[in-house]
């Protein structure tokens, strides 16, 4: 499947329907994690103001919950019965994406203030402390209305899920700063991050009650739908001058800038845009270099490879799998 193939109308369409299925799925989880945390009696003026301002003005996961709920579907489940763990574990990864922030540096987000940005790193700190305590709380909760084998296999996937991305962290971190890295570095990078989305998938069939055989095609869906996501972060960290900036200064390169990199015919005038004063006239040439050496090319190349693959996993698991699939490589990156 390639996007190229898709017109405009089709593209319209794709999205409307998935942003139905979002507000039907992932509504109800998201104001439940908003309302728990909410609810809580935090004495810190700073901190229940920076847990405020996320829950209810910057945070809007509702593909998390929607996912999990998709495929318990998909093999035969109850999607209600996963919002109880839906719940949990959107705050604890509403914890991570603060924590995520703090690392990088991330002032800004997409327009608009990043918890960090706002408050400062000590309450941003607290504040998915906050999250990860209630989320965890609510997930032992979860797992005591269910059996205690199926109990034990998500608070594993939970468990793995951590130091999975904590290794990820550990691992972009030495990428900083750095213009020598190689694609295949950032992706094996990539691939340890998307663990989150493949925790959600491989839950959500284990709500279902899925065979081994479903649960490692939806764990391994989740695991490539996750990249995807991932790479179309960094091709919409490309639409912006600040949060590229950002990415120059205090995080790894965009996979887009990385793959343009290694063309070795355009590597020194590359290295010069990066390593100047970084100015919204340099963010214009920038683009027009990947463009010409060939980076969003090579990123296409690999995101239809990875789309490929993960279609193969969910045959005949329904039509919103495939649907969410398409609806995350709709980016425009002109």
């Amino acid at each position: 499947m390639k996007n190229k193939s898709l017109s405009n109308n089709e593209k319209e369409r794709i999205i409307e329907e998935v942003q139905k299925l979002l507000e039907e799925r992932g509504r109800k989880p998201l104001e439940m994690a908003r309302k728990a945390i909410l609810e809580e009696k935090i004495e810190s003026r700073e901190v229940r103001e920076a847990l405020h301002y996320f829950i209810t003005e910057y945070w809007h996961d509702l593909a998390r919950p929607t996912l999990m709920s998709i495929c318990c579907e998909a093999v035969g489940g109850d999607p209600n019965a996963t919002i109880p763990f839906a719940v949990p574990l959107s705050l604890i990864s509403g914890a991570l994406d603060i924590q995520d922030d703090i690392i990088d540096q991330s002032k800004t987000k997409h327009g608009r203030p990043t918890v960090y940005g706002k408050y400062g790193k000590e309450i941003a700190m607290l504040a998915a402390d906050a999250l990860l305590f209630k989320g965890f709380a609510l997930l032992n909760e979860a797992c005591l209305e269910i059996p205690k084998e199926k109990a034990k296999k998500i608070v594993k996937i939970v468990k793995d899920l951590f130091y999975e991305l904590g290794e990820a962290e550990a691992l972009e971190l030495n990428l900083k700063g750095r213009m020598d890295v190689t694609p295949e570095e950032y992706l094996h990078i990539i691939e340890k991050k998307a663990a989150d989305v493949e925790a959600h998938t491989h839950i959500g069939a284990i709500i279902g009650n899925a065979t081994e055989i479903e649960k490692e095609n939806l764990s391994r869906y989740g695991r490539l739908l996750g990249m995807i996501i991932i790479i179309g972060d960094d091709l919409i960290d490309l639409l912006d001058y600040r949060e590229t900036k950002n990415r120059i200064k205090n995080e790894c390169l965009p996979l887009p800038v990385i793959y343009a990199l290694s063309n070795q015919k355009r590597n020194v005038i590359l290295r010069n845009l990066i390593s100047n004063n970084f100015s919204k006239t340099t963010f214009k040439k920038l683009k027009i270099e990947i463009e010409r050496s060939k980076g969003f090319e090579s990123v296409k190349q690999v995101t239809n490879q990875l789309v490929n693959e993960a279609l193969r996993y969910i045959r005949h698991m329904g039509r919103k799998l495939e649907i969410i699939m398409k609806a995350s490589t709709i980016i425009n990156i002109k």
